[in-house]
Parts: structure tokens; C-alpha cells; sequence
């Protein structure tokens, strides 16, 4: 990571605050160790995945691959859990 590539993080970040709030992306994970990003958009196809990508500051530093989800589950997306008084 030099110079150039840090001075682009906040820019980033801002674009990918700016999809989770427009509900584009569900989540967003960084490793540091492994320097792998994991993103889940809500997204018609691979091509708007992709569209999205682009957009970043950082996309010259990428390298993807996009893949489809089956299933998708998490704690937020159920229900809490009911706590009796």
C-alpha cells in the first residue's frame, strides 16, 4: 500500500458509505492479513455488480471476481429473540 493507494481510502469509503445507505450493499469486510474484501450488493446481475466496481477510487488496485448468492442469512435479517420478563 503506498502513498497513492492511501490517499484514496477516504474516497473510498465515502462511496461505500454512500451504497450501504442507498441499500445497495448489505455488507462490507475488510481483511488486513489476507488484504481481501468481501462485499454482498443487492443488485439485478453481475453486469450492475460490476457497474458499481468501477465507480470506486480503488478499483485500479482490483482484482474480482464476482459471484451470485444462493442464500444469503444473518442474525440481523431475523427476528429477535423474545426475553421474558
Amino acid at each position: 500500500m503506498d502513498d497513492d493507494f492511501m490517499v484514496l481510502i477516504a474516497p473510498h469509503r465515502t462511496y461505500i458509505n454512500y451504497l450501504i445507505n442507498k441499500n445497495i450493499i448489505d455488507m462490507y469486510a475488510v481483511s488486513m492479513e489476507s488484504q481481501t474484501v468481501w462485499i454482498t450488493f443487492n443488485a439485478g446481475n453481475q453486469s450492475q455488480v460490476d457497474g458499481y466496481l468501477t465507480k470506486s477510487p480503488l478499483y485500479k488496485y482490483w482484482t474480482y471476481q464476482i459471484e451470485e448468492l444462493f442464500v444469503y442469512d444473518s442474525q440481523q435479517y431475523r427476528l429477535p429473540q423474545l426475553q421474558l420478563n
